[in-house]
């Protein structure tokens, strides 16, 4: 066998001993607030829009997190709130054979990144059924977030800290910044 595919067998069974599927997709917190409602809707309104997004995960059994991705938009003209909209879309994730830094990445960045689309309908909903014209969320490159919160991190931790690379305990990004 020639060293080629030596390798690619030896990356295939590797390979083949990693398990991930998602379990369940679930709406776990939704919320939506118009605190300057009937008002809001009887002038002129150009808001600015804002989105922050926030992750976490945790274990829930042996080889099974469950992951949160907070959505939270708000329509503001100047001080005033036109409305606060927050989804909290959550999925129990299966994980099996990951590496530390693969883990990380699996839940910090590729689990969200299944969330989102999910958390953009609800955002879109709530946003409507409040009677607001619809706001449609911008994809989000939850892998450039990571990255990013990853290198924040190890700036900030001394550089002897073993500290788990796996997301775990609230992010806020905040896309653009």
């Amino acid at each position: 066998m020639s060293e080629e595919q030596s390798d690619a067998a030896a990356g295939s069974a590797e390979a083949g001993e990693r398990e991930f599927a998602i379990q369940k997709v679930y709406l776990k917190d939704v919320s939506f607030e118009s605190p300057q409602a009937p008002e809001v809707f009887l002038r002129e309104w150009r808001p600015e829009v804002s989105m922050e997004l926030g992750t976490q995960a945790e274990p829930v059994g042996e080889d099974v997190y469950e992951v949160v991705l907070t959505v939270t938009v708000t329509a503001k003209e100047g001080e005033a709130a036109g409305y606060l909209a927050e989804a909290k879309q959550a999925g129990l994730f299966s994980a099996k054979g990951f590496s530390r830094d693969q883990l990380g990445h699996l839940l910090g960045s590729y689990c969200p990144s299944i969330l989102f689309p999910f958390a953009r309908e609800a955002i879109a909903d709530l946003v409507a059924k409040g009677g607001f014209p619809q706001v449609l969320l911008a994809p989000v490159n939850f892998d450039a977030l990571y990255t990013q919160h990853m290198e924040e991190r190890r700036r900030a931790q001394p550089a002897s800290d073993d500290a788990p690379d796996a997301a775990g305990g609230a992010q806020v990004w905040r896309p653009g910044s």
